[in-house]
């Protein structure tokens, strides 16, 4: 997420060796040289809600026929005929194994879960100038800071002998309040327009980071204790848009396209930070150092772009396909101090190679149809690769889905499974980390036609 170096001042540490030490274990970094990454938890890919969509592998752009279609295309709202709410519920689970060559002793996996509200919505169709139109008002999650990190690690490499143990705890998320308009403009084409707000003013749109560190040991022979406590806060505001297009070429064949805005977002950082430490042979020595500063940044969201195509085969098969590009190289951090760092790689734009990722989502759905009940069956795959300096790690994932629809009552389920396979790397020591990533989703949704 970040890192941070902490400074003591000049002339705080007395005695040659001490003052070797302190070098060793505070390393002095200056404001403009420390490190900024923003660390999303989910995937960070610009996707839509629903349980429905999930179950069909995300394919859904050229699908949107319910009341997520202002997340995935806008377009598609038109397809509603009657008024209607809905809410969508999100349970995540994620494990991230991750591989230390530098420290084997801190390898091993850790675990996040999650229970979050992912989308709620009302929608209400009418007529314009004798034109099918539709509005409605949405609330999505779109982003997760969640996770937990514990460890352990030493460095037994004479002078210094030192055992440390880690802690990391990062919590929050990115919402937005998106109205929606929709209008049929003509009998086989739509377009919708999507406003995304998201304003810290109305709810905490926002992510923490807490982060513990205690270490012992000696040095030369001279015990020594340290910790460490930081504590930041970004508090994210600004506005997009989605544009979306829906064209029912003919009876079996659906073509959707969405483009949503890039965006710069004004970010509230605050920080703060202590450290100590102590010197049980020469209490003379020991120091407890705070830092705290809050400034205002900048954080420039990337366009993204998707096309899909839906076929209805039967009344009760259809299948789709999504293709969807986000142009990462155009996420940027600008700081309070005016330097431009890549929120990927925590170092500066010019330093990374961050390109873009493009999407594969594929999927289908066959309905029960009974007499006053409709059961489905839904499943997709996809490729969902994530940004990553030099080239996109790549993941992967398969999706299952079902539910029921009686009277005005539609309830959907959905399972997914996403994973990566050495991903997320990054330099720790002298040598490269890597991470095994599973993560396990389940969305349930439940919509009332009025």
């Amino acid at each position: 997420m970040l890192n941070k170096g902490f400074g003591f001042k000049s002339g705080s540490c007395a005695g040659s060796l001490i003052i070797l030490f302190c070098f060793l274990v505070y390393p002095v970094t200056a404001s403009a040289g420390m490190a900024q990454s923003v660390g999303i938890a989910s995937s960070p890919n610009p996707v839509g809600s629903g349980a429905r969509a999930l179950g069909m592998g995300g394919a859904f752009i050229a699908v949107a026929d319910d009341a997520t279609a202002a997340s995935w295309n806008p377009g598609g709202l038109i397809q509603l005929e009657t008024p209607e709410v809905s809410v969508v519920g999100a349970y995540n689970h994620r494990t991230e194994d991750t591989t230390y060559n530098s420290f084997p002793e801190a390898s091993g996996p850790q675990r996040t879960s999650t229970l979050d509200l992912n989308y709620l919505s009302g929608v209400y169709p009418f007529q314009m100038l004798d034109h099918n139109a539709v509005v409605s008002l949405n609330y999505q999650h779109l982003y997760d800071f969640n996770k937990k990190v514990r460890f352990g690690f030493q460095d037994n490499e004479p002078p210094q002998i030192e055992t440390t143990q880690y802690e990391l705890e990062q919590e929050g998320g990115l919402y937005t309040i998106s109205p929606a308009f929709a209008v049929q403009i003509l009998p086989a084409l739509s377009v919708g327009l999507t406003l995304n707000v998201w304003e810290d003013a109305l709810y905490d749109n926002e992510w923490k980071l807490k982060r513990h560190q205690t270490s012992s040991g000696s040095f030369m022979g001279f015990p020594f204790s340290s910790v460490e406590d930081l504590q930041e806060t970004y508090r994210f505001s600004g506005i997009n848009f989605n544009l979306g297009i829906m064209w029912n070429i003919n009876s079996t064949f659906t073509l959707g396209a969405v483009f949503k805005s890039p965006f710069s977002g004004d970010v509230k950082h605050a920080y703060h930070s202590t450290r100590s430490i102590v010197f049980p042979t020469d209490p003379e020595r020991n120091r407890t150092e705070a830092q705290s500063y809050s400034e205002k940044e900048t954080l420039d969201m990337p366009m993204s772009y998707g096309i899909g195509l839906a076929a209805r085969l039967s009344d009760a098969l259809s299948v789709a396909l999504d293709l969807y590009r986000t142009e990462w190289g155009d996420y940027v951090l600008h700081t309070g101090d005016g330097r431009k760092l890549s929120p990927v790689t925590g170092k500066l734009e010019s330093e990374s190679d961050v390109g873009a990722t493009t999407q594969v989502r594929v999927g289908g759905e066959y309905l029960f149809i009974g007499e006053e009940t409709v059961i489905p069956l839904r499943a997709g795959l996809f490729y969902d690769p994530e940004p990553a300096d030099g080239s996109p790690d790549n993941f992967w994932g398969v999706s299952v889905g079902s539910g029921i629809a009686y009277k005005q009552f539609v309830y959907d389920i959905a399972y997914q499974y996403r994973f990566g396979r050495n991903v997320r790397s990054a330099v720790v020591g002298d040598e490269a980390s890597r991470q095994d990533v599973q993560q396990h989703t389940v969305y349930m949704s439940i919509i009332y036609h009025f």
